[in-house]
């Protein structure tokens, strides 16, 4: 008589989920923060009117002239918390979404599917994160304002406290709605469309790092396209000072309407070139990093070479 005995693959637990997420972030951010702060300042600038910068060379350089080289990293410390907060959530939730629908349905989930997932993993990122947001937006605009105007944080844990005190816990959420919208339209697209792409360029592509650098590199010109309405007014509302108790914006609408009446349709997508240079390459390193950190958890903890399909 002979048994078979069913042997259960061996897979990452859930909380490694969460820590890969938040560093393979974290790890892309600190390569994209320059291009994230020069994306911003572009955003910010037209909300007065003027005609700050000319281009993203043109931001580069006054930035690099009248603030120094270490201006580009104002906001790092708020950045990384949003990685980890924001990104150690989706990333973390996105992953479990997947690997359960692989393990009831037996297949790789349908574009609808992944969409849906991404969608999830996104609003729920993005509320954990927006305290952190609202820190970063703050922080890399403040060397732009006057000194009797700048807000001076010294670091995203001093944000934290100030915002608290000077405008109440529900200040850390401020432009939340537009926060969590945009962060829907990236995960939907950024997510669903970097394991759809994965899935084709396995055509002619081996599972490695050239498969995941390609998947990740449309997916970033796709998220770009797509979430930059809504990441503009993100910046706004977050950036937005309350004077007399009366806000600039109203809400998301009412950022969009402005800018298209005052600025024109093509302002929606202002700051596209630093943006793409941005979202692009993070896109690549957070999900070429976590690729490489299942990879090597499945190697050197779990022992085995065959690490699956992956995200």
């Amino acid at each position: 008589m002979v048994f078979l005995i069913e042997v259960e693959k061996k897979t990452i637990p859930n909380y490694m989920k969460y820590v890969f997420g938040g560093l393979a972030g974290m790890m892309g951010s600190c390569i994209v923060q320059p291009l994230d702060l020069v994306k911003t300042r572009m955003q910010i600038a037209g909300a007065s009117g003027s005609k700050e910068y000319t281009s993203s060379f043109d931001c580069i350089a006054k930035i690099f002239k009248n603030e120094g080289f270490l201006a580009f990293y104002n906001g790092l410390s708020a950045g990384l918390m949003r990685q980890a907060t924001y990104t150690t959530t989706r990333m973390g939730v996105y992953q479990m979404e997947i690997e359960s629908y692989r393990k009831q349905f037996q297949k790789a989930p349908t574009v609808l599917a992944s969409m849906g997932m991404g969608i999830f993993a996104g609003a729920i990122g993005a509320f954990v994160g927006n305290p952190a947001e609202v820190a970063l937006i703050r922080m890399m605009a403040d060397n732009r304002l006057p000194p009797n105007e700048r807000r001076g944080y010294k670091n995203v844990g001093d944000a934290f406290v100030r915002i608290v005190k000077e405008e109440g816990l529900f200040a850390l959420w401020r432009g939340s709605p537009p926060t969590i919208a945009r962060a829907m339209v990236v995960n939907m697209v950024q997510l669903a469309s970097y394991s759809q792409l994965k899935n084709f360029f396995k055509k002619y592509l081996n599972e490695g790092l050239m498969l995941h650098i390609s998947a990740s590199m449309m997916s970033g010109l796709l998220t770009t396209i797509t979430s930059m309405p809504l990441d503009m007014a993100k910046t706004r509302i977050q950036n937005m000072k309350v004077v007399d108790g009366k806000p600039e914006y109203t809400g998301t609408a009412n950022v969009l309407v402005k800018v298209l009446k005052n600025e024109g349709v093509l302002a929606l997508w202002k700051g596209f070139t630093p943006y793409l240079c941005r979202v692009g390459p993070h896109t690549v390193f957070a999900f070429v990093f976590l690729e490489q950190l299942n990879k090597a958890y499945y190697k050197y903890v779990l022992g085995e070479e065959n690490t699956g399909a992956g995200i």
